[in-house]
């Protein structure tokens, strides 16, 4: 979904101080004529050491000058390509997920006895993988999973109710066959459904219908609680008497292409 985010290195290689003098240096030293070498004028000893008290002279002076100058050359050039190799390892921020839009209808819980009904009338059993479409507690997929052994997936755009599907399924004890889509029904991907519920509304019936038609196997079973598909006539009714009102669900299968 290199070197560690978050982590600069130095550039290797790089020397920030240069050794002592070595032997050849020396040497060069010894080799300087002896009128220069003599006298409290040129501040220099025959050994090559500094008399205590005298000034320096012109060319220790330059030379000091010169390594101080290169010293810092090194440290500028060290610093500057530490810089470079942070600047290539720094990892842009990830960009926001998008918004997800709010819930195309408000949220209604499916009485318990017409769960049933529509578990019954697509005739679900162990090995069915069952997509709810506007999951929102996960009562369906939740009793799929614990009284016939199927496979859920519980899609929902409002994150409140995945998040309460979670935690019912959790008590179910069911969520090791149950995967939770905080997504937008119309973006998600459900070709691998062997049976779908809905709980729509008419008019989002018919906005999802050419993607049931478009993604779903034939064969798949499509099973809707209170709401139709317009001109496309279901195979089987059913009506439920639940909470004082008589409730229509309706089950089609996915016509071979």
């Amino acid at each position: 979904m290199g070197a560690p985010i978050g982590v600069s290195y130095s550039p290797g290689g790089g020397r920030a101080f240069e050794p002592a003098p070595g032997p050849a240096e020396s040497a060069s030293r010894s080799s300087t004529p002896s009128s220069a070498r003599t006298g409290a004028s040129a501040g220099v000893s025959t050994n090559g050491s500094r008399l205590a008290g005298s000034a320096p002279g012109p060319t220790g002076g330059k030379a000091k000058r010169r390594s101080a100058g290169r010293h810092r050359a090194i440290l500028c050039a060290i610093v500057a390509a530490s810089c470079v190799a942070g600047t290539g390892f720094t990892q842009q921020p990830a960009p926001a997920p998008p918004a997800l839009r709010a819930p195309d209808v408000r949220y209604e819980p499916t009485p318990t006895d017409v769960v049933q009904a529509m578990l019954r009338l697509a005739k679900v059993k162990a090995g069915d993988v069952v997509y709810d479409l506007g999951c929102g507690d996960g009562r369906i997929v939740i009793t799929a999973a614990r009284q016939f052994d199927a496979l859920g997936v519980c899609v929902d755009i409002d994150a409140r109710r995945i998040a309460e599907s979670r935690e019912n399924a959790r008590q179910a004890g069911v969520t090791d066959r149950i995967r939770f889509l905080n997504e937008d029904l119309f973006a998600t991907g459900i070709g691998e459904a062997t049976v779908v519920m809905l709980f729509l509304s008419p008019e989002l019936n018919l906005a999802v219908r050419p993607k049931l038609l478009g993604e779903l196997k034939p064969g798949t079973r499509i099973v809707s609680h209170w709401h139709d598909m317009g001109d496309w006539k279901p195979q089987a009714t059913v009506r439920v008497r639940s909470d004082g009102r008589e409730r229509p669900i309706y089950l089609w299968t996915v016509p071979k292409r």
